[in-house]
Parts: structure tokens; sequence; C-alpha cells
């Protein structure tokens, strides 16, 4: 099912609206393709239980951002966290709702998921077009074992503005200083090399048909896609596959209280169990409600998602965001969204 969805994205989450009460609310949300897998899980139980509508549509965190800028949705999710003078300059509220992680992915024969091991110095120089070949000395140093072919790398990024982008460009520029001064970081930035995809959809489907090709994409579309991840050397050089335990081990160092706008950065850190393109997913709504019954119906589903959705989270191998971090939203809730007349949407 995750499956077709992920090549429809156009059509978001059309779910049946048989089921809907005369009261019912339907929702719609936009923006960005790493969480979808899980918003679409939590959406489908979330209409078998209540029979209340969720629509989300992946077109990325930028046009996430855009679109609840200009309000033509009720829920906005982008995975680039929006500074706090951005947020004030349009009256939102942004909070995480779920931990995953960008995976590099590679299409050469014989490799197997997990065996081909890289460093974010060597993944920077393959997207600065330095490292052309896939036996280059470089990554034959770091995988003696593995049988590396003469074949010229093809390099796929993302086409849109992207918060997986931004967290792939944030974590490059943390580990090589040739990156970050001659393409830095960024939902979009002008690169070096490769061909472009839209969404973690284009990239993942890409990969899948282009031999000797590495992209980055979600861990769940990974998975689904049947692509080989690699292991990533982590800032306390150690080697790490991708995993749902390696994700929390990064996501455990963050400070979401102390961080202006909850919008942590999770790449890079420390610990030698941490992977180290870590990831938060941020919803964005209007501190101000013209319309408080779309709000409350948005924030009932997200509670929902808090309590029920942990396990579903888990399949997919992302990380439920802790319950002192979900407190802490809901009181943000309470405090900062309110309708028209002042009132709080939630309480």
């Amino acid at each position: 099912m995750l499956k077709r969805a992920f090549s429809k994205i156009s059509l978001g989450l059309a779910l049946s609206a048989a089921a809907l009460s005369a009261q019912a609310v339907n929702v719609t949300g936009a923006g960005a393709s790493f969480p979808y897998p899980v918003y679409a899980k939590w959406a489908a139980a979330y209409h078998q239980e209540t029979g209340k509508q969720v629509n989300y549509q992946s077109i990325g965190s930028g046009g996430g951002q855009q679109q609840i800028i200009a309000k033509t949705v009720d829920f906005g999710a982008s995975d680039d966290p929006m500074l706090v003078e951005a947020l004030d300059k349009d009256n939102l509220l942004q909070f995480p709702a779920i931990i995953g992680g960008t995976v590099p992915v590679v299409n050469i024969d014989g490799i197997k998921p997990g065996e081909l091991r890289l460093s974010g110095a060597v993944l920077a120089d393959i997207y600065l077009g330095k490292i052309t070949k896939w036996d280059d000395e470089a990554i034959k140093a770091l995988n003696p074992d593995l049988t590396l072919p003469n074949n010229s790398i093809v390099v796929v990024h993302r086409s849109d503005g992207s918060g997986t982008t931004f967290g792939w460009t944030n974590y490059l520029s943390k580990v090589s200083a040739d990156w970050k001064e001659n393409v830095g970081e960024g939902k979009a930035v002008k690169w070096p090399t490769g061909q472009g995809g839209k969404g973690n959809e284009g990239v993942a489907a890409y990969v899948r048909q282009l031999k000797d090709s590495v992209g980055y994409v979600e861990y769940a579309y990974a998975k689904q896609n049947n692509l080989s991840w690699t292991q990533l050397e982590n800032k306390d050089g150690q080697f790490v596959q991708p995993s749902q335990e390696t994700f929390a081990a990064a996501a455990a160092h963050a400070d979401w209280k102390g961080t202006p706008g909850m919008g942590v950065v999770l790449t890079n850190e420390v610990g030698e169990d941490s992977w180290p393109v870590t990831a938060a997913s941020f919803i964005l709504m209007h501190k101000s409600q013209d319309k408080p019954e779309n709000a409350k119906a948005v924030l009932n589903f997200f509670d929902w998602a808090f309590e029920n959705g942990v396990e579903m989270a888990a399949e997919l191998d992302y990380v439920p965001l802790p319950t002192a971090v979900t407190d802490q939203i809901k009181e943000l809730w309470a405090q900062e969204i309110k309708a028209a007349d002042g009132s709080a949407v939630w309480n």
C-alpha cells in the first residue's frame, strides 16, 4: 500500500469519507516527503478509528512552508526548521512531530544493504564531483574487503526545495570545509554535479533505475524500494548502520526546550552510536486561526498520533518523540494557538 502511495504523491491521502459524521472536519496539510510514510500510516489508522479525514500532500518542505504562509492548507510540514524571525513574521507556531534518518543509497552490482562504508568527507567529495569512480582510493580505503567497479559514479540529488536536502547539505557543511565554502546548506543549493529527482520518491526511483548511482533518501524509502543503504562514519569515528536505535541515539542529545522555535538540527551529533544524518520533521500552523475548528481537528490528529502512533512509527524505523517533548508541545498549543476572538483552540 505504501509503495503505491509513494508513486502517487499528487493524490496525497485521499481517504474515504464514507464513515465521516456530519460534524467531522476534514483537514489538509502539505510539505515534507521525509515524514510522508508515517503520516500516511497514521492518517489511515486515524480514519479507520475515528472516521475523520486527514489529507496530506508530499510536495517538499519548501512547498509546505509556502502553502501554510499562504493559508492554503491547515498545516504545513518541513524538515528544515524555520528561524524564529521567519516564524514571527508570519505568526506561525512550529513543533516537531517525528524523528528519522536520511541515508545514502547506492545501486552497485553485488553490494548489499549495509555493506558499503562511507565517510562524510568522501560523500562531500562525491557530491562535489571530485571523486568520480567507485574504485577511487578514498572509497577503497574504507572498504578493503569489497570489490568495487571501475565505473563512473552517477550522482542523484533532490530537484525541489527540500528539508531532506537541508539536512544533507547541513551535514556535508559540518564535515567538509570545501563543501561549506563552495556549496553551503539550504533547502535548495547549486549542485556541482548530478541529476535531480522530485521528492524522496523521485530520488529513490532514480537510484533504483540507474546503475552505479548514489543518492540520499529517508530510511523508510530505502527499505520500501529495496535500495542498498550504506554505513556512515559518525562524529566519534564509528561506522554505524541506520536504524531506529542510531537515530534515537542522535536525538538523545537534542535540547528542545532551549532551542528557539523548537528547531533542533540533529546532524553530526556526538555519541558512538549516533547516526550522522538524523533529523526531526516539523509541523507549522498559524497562531491566529480564521478556522478554529480546522485547527482543533489538526491538533486532535497529532494528539492521537503522539498517543497511539508510537508502534506504527517504529515499524517504519522512525523515532517517536519522548513524552516529555509531546507534553511541552501540547502546552504550546494551549498557549499559542488562538481563535480570532482570542480564545484558546486547544484546552
